[in-house]
């Protein structure tokens, strides 16, 4: 197998107690996309695949939120990676619950792990903006993003989900908005012309 050509980074805090929580979507977003791919067995916090026949390697790190960026710069050191190549999966208050959003580059927007991800690599990685929404209140944002998904987001959070691993071919495209488009044209609701008849079938009527 040749080299590693892309580094998928989940951003989450690590351990069976955070593993349901809403700062977690990212390790989330990795594990589907590994497991949809037939990557290999994680080893540890990395599991080794492909994606249009160029390799990957799907990456959690162990460290906490908020020293993401040293376990990122010390991998990208070892793999002898480009930033250009280091795309990101992260939770984003921002958004709407279920929303996906890409860009390269910007700001960190408060969030811990992507600042610790500017101070150690530079700012100019890829991102992928997972939406959870808002809590409305500042002073509850802490308390959302550490608390498990509800039982009533569960839909929302596994559309996404299957969604984000089954354009994750994309993601190594050379249009780096081929992936955004794919999850938006797969999460879109089935138009009226499309959708199947809810009038009775005559046989049945």
């Amino acid at each position: 197998m040749g080299p590693v050509m892309w580094l998928l980074v989940g951003l989450g805090n690590p351990g069976p107690r955070y593993a349901a929580n809403r700062h977690n979507i990212g390790f989330m977003a990795v594990d589907r996309i590994a497991r949809r791919h037939g990557f290999g067995a994680w080893r540890a916090v990395a599991a080794d695949g492909t994606l249009v026949d160029e390799r990957v390697i799907a990456f959690k790190p162990t460290t906490f939120m908020n020293e993401s960026g040293r376990a990122v710069e010390g991998l990208m050191r070892w793999l002898k990676l480009d930033t250009a190549n280091v795309i990101v999966f992260h939770d984003d208050l921002d958004l709407a619950p279920g929303k996906l959003r890409t860009k390269r580059g910007g700001g960190n927007g408060g969030h811990n792990g992507l600042r610790s991800l500017d101070a150690h690599i530079g700012p100019d990685y890829r991102r992928v903006r997972l939406g959870i929404g808002h809590p409305g209140d500042k002073d509850l944002v802490l308390g959302h993003v550490l608390s498990d998904f509800g039982a009533d987001e569960c839909g929302w959070l596994e559309s996404l989900l299957d969604t984000i691993a089954e354009a994750a071919p994309l993601l190594v495209s050379p249009d780096e908005h081929a992936f955004a488009n794919k999850v938006a044209v797969l999460g879109a609701p089935a138009s009226p012309a499309t959708q199947p008849s809810s009038k009775p079938d005559a046989d049945h009527a």
